[in-house]
Order: C-alpha cells, then structure tokens, then sequence
C-alpha cells in the first residue's frame, strides 16, 4: 500500500467510528481549534471551547490537510461522509460539512451515528445515489447499509478532501482537528492530525 493511501485511509479513520467500532475502542476526545504552540512532539491546541490542551503527537502519527472541492466533485456512485443536523420539519438532514472519499476508501465507516460537531448532529458515511441540484437547492441522496438519507447541501456547507501533510505546518494559528485518548502518563495523546491548509479549517 502507498505511504499517501495509509494517510488518507488514517485521516478518514477519523470521521469512521462508527458505534460497533467504538465499543471495543478506548474513549476519545475530539479537539477541534488552533494551534497554539508546537515543539515536535507536543501539540497545543487552543480549542473552540476556549479551553488550552496539550497532546503528545505520537512517533508514527498520521497528518492529513483539508483542501477544498467544489461541489461538482460529489457524483452519483462515489462514497462521502458527512456532518447534519436534522432539517427543520424532519425532512432529511442539512449537511453541515461533506468529505468526498477517495475510491479507496469506499465503506469507511459505512453508516449513520451520532456526532458532536453541533448539537443534534450525526454523521452519516454513505453512498452516493442521487446528485440533484435545483432552483430549492442542492441535496444528495445517500444510501448506506441499514438505511438511506436525504441530505440538503447549502451553499455554505464546505465541500473538501485529504491530502498528505507534514508536522512542519503546524504552526501556530493553524487550524486542527485531532482526536485524542489517554495515554499512560495521564495525558492526552494522539496518532491522527488533520490539518487546515489555504484557508480551509478542517469542518468535521
């Protein structure tokens, strides 16, 4: 396997803990912020809690960067993930974020759960059916193993993907995401860093 899929299948690893999965998992906290300082080992994040955490990077963590997608690059018969909350009315989901999966990747965390971007948020790792974009808007029609969904896409919602990144860019006012576990010394630590890049801040 290449150095870039284990990368990227590390990244979407990230948006794929699906219940089944994190019964068997340690307990995680997903950090979502900047970076507020950075020696090569330890990381701090400056969180959108308004809280400062300090996480070891582990020797063989994975860095991935978010770049962004127009939204033309989600086709019907591709495989995405993506952050919702409830439509008001109970009509489907409005995608708060939509990560377009590599080919590679197709059934990452395949399904439908709950997540903690925003209250009453899910995510939803699925395929792709319908494509369908109209003068009420732009809305997918998604189909994963158990159920389907209706996702309403607005203009706002960003579109992006993972690439390959480096320690070097974290630098300090960078956006992160970074899902973090105890480790031994009482701390934090993680193996899994996303990165924002060209003004893009990782939406999951």
């Amino acid at each position: 396997m290449k150095a870039s899929t284990r990368i990227l299948m590390a990244a979407l690893a990230l948006l794929a803990a699906s219940p089944a999965a994190a019964q068997n998992a340690p307990p995680v906290t997903r950090l979502r912020g900047t970076v507020a300082a950075f020696d090569g080992h330890t990381l701090a994040i400056d969180t959108r809690e308004g809280t400062r955490q300090q996480v070891t990077i582990k020797d063989d963590a994975r860095l991935s960067a978010v770049v962004a997608l127009d939204f033309s690059a989600i086709r019907p018969g591709g495989f995405i993930g993506t952050a919702a909350v409830p439509a008001k009315g109970g009509d489907g989901l409005v995608a708060l974020e939509v990560v377009v999966f590599p080919e590679a990747m197709r059934g990452t965390g395949e399904g439908h759960y709950s997540w903690d971007l925003a209250p009453e948020s899910s995510m939803t790792n699925a395929n792709v059916d319908a494509v369908v974009t109209a003068t009420t808007g732009r809305s997918l029609q998604l189909s994963y193993k158990g159920g389907d969904a209706k996702v309403l896409v607005p203009p706002e919602a960003p579109v992006v993907t993972f690439v390959p990144a480096e320690r070097s860019e974290l630098t300090p006012g960078t956006p992160v995401y970074a899902v973090a576990s105890p480790a031994a010394d009482g701390g934090m630590a993680t193996g899994r860093v996303v990165i924002g890049r060209d003004g893009v801040r990782p939406p999951m």
